[in-house]
């Protein structure tokens, strides 16, 4: 049998399988529109992962259908949420909205569950400020946040600590915003809050101070690993430019 026809009943038995198994979104097209190519991703994505139940076959599957289709989970988070309107299911969807930049949807939704009796709960309201934030309203994000301590003062989180030097900033606190920024900055996860905090001390005309926090990330990261500084080579090269300028 010629190797076209071969190839072009591969492509017909993967579409329809991508079809009965609720992929062919975004797969059929991929195949049929990427002859051989296509089919050898689906196979390679979709179909030997779960053969294999290989957690890094998983993980690559994601990323892939993530590229090709970014809104599938927002669909079928929307979906599940329309059968069952639980904090899970909405929580989880305003997550996705922050990621896909519906910032004004994950507001609405945070606003939601934190109108909720058992949806009082600080990282509801860590998602709303994040909204704000996204939205490009960081005095609300700073209100939203400094009623999260008030009402939460256990409450930890880098991440939102950060977000909120961030608004203060934006905000046009600087003051306010490079205090936060060197407390953050002293144990947050990663190089963004010492380089953040370096940025703005160098545009508010600090430059001595900012050339001592730079100099010192990016002594800190020539020690890492290298995965350590992949990870982090947005705020390495921010820093050596920085120190350049």
């Amino acid at each position: 049998m010629p190797f076209g026809v071969n190839l072009l009943l591969i492509n017909v038995g993967l579409i329809v399988h991508a079809a009965k198994t609720g992929r062919f979104w975004p797969w059929g097209y991929v195949i049929l529109f990427i002859p051989g190519f296509g089919a050898l991703a689906y196979v390679l994505v979709e179909l030997l992962p779960e053969w294999f139940g290989s957690a890094q076959g998983q993980h690559a599957r994601r990323r892939v259908v993530s590229t090709l289709d970014p809104e599938k989970r927002y669909r079928l988070l929307t979906d599940q949420l329309d059968v069952a309107d639980t904090i899970a299911t909405r929580a989880a969807l305003a997550e996705e909205c922050l990621t896909l930049g519906k910032f004004a949807e994950a507001q609405r939704h945070y606003e939601h569950i934190l109108a909720l009796p058992m949806g009082d709960d600080a990282i509801y309201a860590l998602g709303k400020a994040r909204a704000q934030f996204g939205l490009g309203h960081p005095q609300d994000a700073v209100a939203t946040l400094e009623d999260l301590r008030t009402r939460w003062p256990g409450y930890q989180s880098a991440d939102g600590h950060l977000l909120y030097a961030r608004a203060l900033e934006e905000s046009g606190h600087t003051e306010e915003a490079l205090y936060e920024y060197q407390a953050v900055a002293n144990y947050y996860p990663g190089a963004e809050a010492r380089a953040r905090y370096g940025l703005l001390l160098d545009k508010a005309g600090r430059k001595t101070e900012a050339k001592v926090v730079f100099t010192e990330l990016l002594t800190q990261l020539k020690r890492a690993p290298k995965y350590v500084r992949r990870v982090q080579a947005e705020w390495i090269a921010l820093a050596e430019k920085a120190l350049r300028g």
